[in-house]
């Protein structure tokens, strides 16, 4: 998170692309750590204008990471 702080402490948007948190947004600097500080929880959505993305593929991504989730914590629960 060295970044984030990075740039809300000068206050710009990021540059780092290779940054896992960098979206292209510049109103949240670029960062999608401020993004989740500065608008808390987001529709879908919102999400998806801030990724530039159609909203039905931000569905699947989501669908996609909650399957994962429950593979992961399935043995967890079984234990």
């Amino acid at each position: 998170m060295k970044c984030t702080e990075q740039c809300k402490e000068a206050n710009s948007a990021c540059t780092n692309e290779s940054c896992r948190q960098w979206i292209d947004y510049g109103e949240d600097l670029n960062c999608s750590v401020i993004a989740v500080e500065k608008n808390g929880p987001m529709t879908l959505e919102q999400v998806s204008e801030r990724l530039g993305m159609t909203l039905v593929r931000v569905k699947q991504i989501q669908d996609n990471a909650l399957v994962k989730i429950k593979k992961r914590i399935s043995p967890m629960l079984h234990e």
